[in-house]
């Protein structure tokens, strides 16, 4: 544990200080709803990675300058907030764009959505094979990949999906690629937890080059808060809730003190009337609270010392960035979540633990 920081005990930890937290995975959206989430996000994370699966997506360096700079103005003034831009690979992506954009400064990653994964992935890449020239030119440029974790063949259950990748495709690109900085981003099962911890090149070293983020909502949450009682639409993301065993090996994972796991909060909000139809969109909203639900699922186990390293050490030390210098405090406090926030055109997005309390608190 870092001595940066500094635990209050009494009968049990009622505050702690954590170092400032930086966000490796979130949707900030665009347009109108841009101009609500950023003020939102901005108030508990300095940096966040944000997702280029816009539409149309960011594929080029042009356009992710064009967006940073959407993302700045509607930045609060005197806010210190930097957006960490990145790259959606398509099958067209080519070797003069990753020199582009590790020329540019601005580019922390390419994000790969196999096509038809998620929201808007159907520009995603349809053939690993035909990307390889691409992958080596990260390698060399020591430009991360940035993977959403799932096949999509109809023949391949929604709930092994994350599972099936692991074995079919990240195995043999870890394998042909061992100097290309890899996460594995939102995992959700047990593989994903075993794969990053035993991961190693064809010589049998360790491979210290792959990492993962986990969300708060796989940490808290399993798929029964989805599917029991009813069909629970708020909950639902991609990759999906798994079961209990699967939700308690990330708690495991993220308590651990192990540098390749870190926070991405995926979160990604959707209007209620996207949720709430006969096809909703895949996104859990937790950009509202996402700190004090992390030191809720720490806490849950008795790990709440852990949180800091997860939240402002690892996940920085993988992307080479310089760890924020301030702390927040966090009380042990229950406060209650708004029903819904708004997001601008009469729209509106409903929060994790919407109408409820979470019973940690960041104190301004």
């Amino acid at each position: 544990m870092h001595t940066y920081f500094i635990l209050k005990f009494a009968y049990m930890t009622k505050h702690i200080y954590i170092r400032s937290p930086d966000d490796f995975h979130h949707h900030l959206r665009d347009g109108e709803a841009l101009n609500h989430l950023v003020p939102i996000v901005s108030s508990t994370f300095r940096r966040v990675i944000v997702m280029p699966n816009l539409n149309p997506p960011v594929t080029s360096v042009t356009q992710a300058l064009e967006y940073r700079q959407r993302i700045l103005n509607a930045t609060p003034v005197g806010r210190d907030f930097c957006p960490l831009m990145t790259l959606y690979f398509t099958n067209k992506t080519s070797i003069e764009d990753i020199i582009a954009a590790k020329a540019s400064g601005i580019i922390y990653g390419v994000k790969l959505y196999p096509a038809g994964a998620t929201t808007n992935s159907d520009s995603g890449v349809t053939s690993m094979a035909s990307i390889e020239p691409v992958l080596s030119a990260m390698e060399d440029a020591k430009l991360p990949l940035l993977i959403h974790g799932e096949v999509t063949d109809s023949d391949v259950d929604i709930f092994d999906r994350e599972i099936v990748f692991i074995e079919r495709v990240l195995k043999p690109l870890v394998l042909q690629h061992p100097h290309l900085k890899i996460v594995l981003e939102h995992i959700t099962t047990k593989n994903a937890v075993d794969f990053i911890q035993t991961c190693t090149n064809a010589d049998g070293t360790p491979n210290l080059n792959v990492a993962a983020t986990i969300t708060a909502h796989h940490l808290l949450y399993n798929r029964n808060h989805l599917l029991c009682s009813g069909l629970h639409p708020h909950m639902y993301c991609l990759p999906v809730l798994k079961r209990e065993s699967h939700r308690l090996a990330l708690l495991a994972a993220a308590t651990s003190g192990d540098p390749h796991f870190f926070l991405g909060t995926d979160s990604a909000p959707h209007s209620i009337a996207q949720k709430e139809c006969s096809v909703g969109c895949a996104g859990i909203f937790t950009g509202h609270a996402a700190i004090e639900l992390y030191a809720e699922a720490f806490d849950s186990i008795g790990r709440i010392d852990a949180l800091s390293d997860f939240v402002g050490v690892f996940g920085q030390q993988f992307y080479n960035l310089p760890p924020n210098e301030g702390i927040v405090e966090l009380v042990r406090e229950d406060w209650a979540v708004p029903d819904s926030y708004y997001i601008g055109k009469n729209c509106h997005v409903r929060p994790l633990r919407a109408g409820d309390v979470i019973r940690w608190k960041r104190l301004p």
